[in-house]
């Protein structure tokens, strides 16, 4: 490896390189589970939930949503430290990352449910089932169905948004590769490696939505 090339640079910052990496796909693939699975509640909530309790969600959707990620993500670490709350900046980051995401992903659940056709939950009542095998053998699999594609595109938004986290102080992979470049100023290459990088993650992400969308193509209605 020739020295002052670009492949000897990489070779020379490749520690740094590889821990903003997994920095970055460990916060992307933490949020993801967690506004997953909240999001999936909250919306269910958001459709059969108790009246107060569906105000309250949607308040929580519709001020989330209006947020700027990048203002949570500052609020969850400098804002929370202001009431004796210090929480690491990795942590800072998933949990502002994660309640954001929580807010998209719960808004295209409820949609997803609310554009099945009636009568699904009526033939399932008519055959017995009660509500929780309603939701759980019926509604979920063909909402879950319809919202994939939505569901992929927040999931590769997050992806992008770790990139934010450097604000705060955490060294992702953008921000090791800026390091990188302070080294070498070599701008170019490095800002062309780091794009190659995030489109390869969210390729991996789409292809995995894909997969899902093969694996529930037999539910029809």
């Amino acid at each position: 490896m020739e020295r002052g090339t670009f492949l000897y640079e990489v070779w020379v910052a490749r520690w740094s390189l590889l821990s903003g990496f997994g920095i970055t796909v460990s916060s992307a693939v933490l949020t993801i589970i967690i506004a997953s699975l909240l999001g999936m509640i909250f919306g269910i909530a958001l459709t059969y939930g108790w009246r107060p309790l569906r105000w309250l969600i949607r308040l929580y959707v519709d001020m989330l949503r209006g947020i700027p990620v990048l203002v949570l993500i500052l609020f969850a670490y400098y804002g929370l430290s202001l009431f004796k709350i210090n929480v690491p900046p990795f942590w800072a980051g998933v949990i502002a990352l994660g309640a954001f995401s929580t807010a998209h992903i719960a808004e295209t659940i409820r949609g997803g449910i609310q554009s099945l056709p009636h009568g699904q939950t009526e033939a399932a009542k008519s055959i017995g089932l009660q509500f929780h095998q309603t939701l759980a053998y019926v509604i979920i699999p063909l909402a879950t169905r319809r919202v994939l594609p939505p569901w992929m595109n927040t999931c590769a938004e997050i992806v992008k948004n770790t990139t934010l986290l450097s604000i705060i102080g955490v060294v992702e992979f953008l921000l090791s590769n800026q390091q990188a470049i302070a080294r070498n100023y070599m701008v170019l290459q490095f800002y062309l490696f780091a794009t190659g990088v995030y489109l390869l993650i969210n390729f991996t992400i789409s292809q995995f939505g894909a997969m899902l969308e093969r694996r529930f193509a037999h539910l029809r209605y």
